[in-house]
């Protein structure tokens, strides 16, 4: 009968106690780690990423000159699409960093102004793929997969034709600024219909 007794008696003052620390340290070890993923995940943002790859970005200058092929990127820090493929991007620069150059040019600055005209940028990401001479091979215009990004890369490195040359995805609509032009006397005058006619 002792067996009974001591199955259906009401439970022990330590053992409740030791259940309260126990769920007690539960609760606090599960907002620790949500904090710490909060915090962790405001920390690491795409749009860090975007700005890491246009610090570690090769200038557009040396690209055309260095005697490497180069991969050139129109983006902008608010391009959704751009934000998207920054993480593949990284990895695609640290793969091929000792091959080629990596350049960032970002739309909302004008002083890219003649290479957003030169190479007709109307989307973003717009990507440019140049020769070692720095001559344009082909472009992708939007979200391109990180396996045809990596088989375009490998292509360029070797000296290959590009396998998805002129490729397009989602992108985010851009428009270049166009600079206006400074008028002239004969523009002012409405009776210079000649001005007006293209040979």
């Amino acid at each position: 009968m002792s067996t009974d007794s001591s199955v259906n008696s009401p439970e022990k003052p330590e053992s409740t106690f030791g259940k309260r620390v126990r769920n007690f340290l539960i609760v606090m070890v599960a907002i620790a780690l949500s904090v710490s993923l909060v915090f962790g995940l405001r920390t690491e943002t795409t749009s860090a990423t975007l700005a890491k790859l246009s610090e570690t970005s090769t200038p557009l200058e040396v690209a055309v000159s260095n005697g490497k092929p180069s991969l050139v990127e129109f983006y902008a820090d608010w391009c959704t699409v751009c934000q998207k493929m920054a993480p593949d991007m990284t990895q695609l620069e640290t793969e091929y960093a000792d091959k080629m150059n990596f350049v960032m040019l970002n739309v909302d600055n004008t002083k890219w102004l003649p290479e957003m005209l030169k190479y007709r940028v109307d989307g973003i990401p717009h990507f440019v793929f140049l020769s070692q001479q720095g001559e344009t091979i082909a472009q992708a215009i939007g979200d391109q997969p990180r396996t045809i990004m990596a088989s375009n890369l490998e292509a360029l490195v070797t000296g290959s034709s590009l396998p998805y040359a002129q490729a397009s995805g989602k992108v985010s609509k851009f428009s270049a600024p166009v600079a206006p032009t400074a008028p002239t006397a004969s523009q002012d005058d409405p009776r210079s219909h000649g001005s007006q006619v293209v040979n």
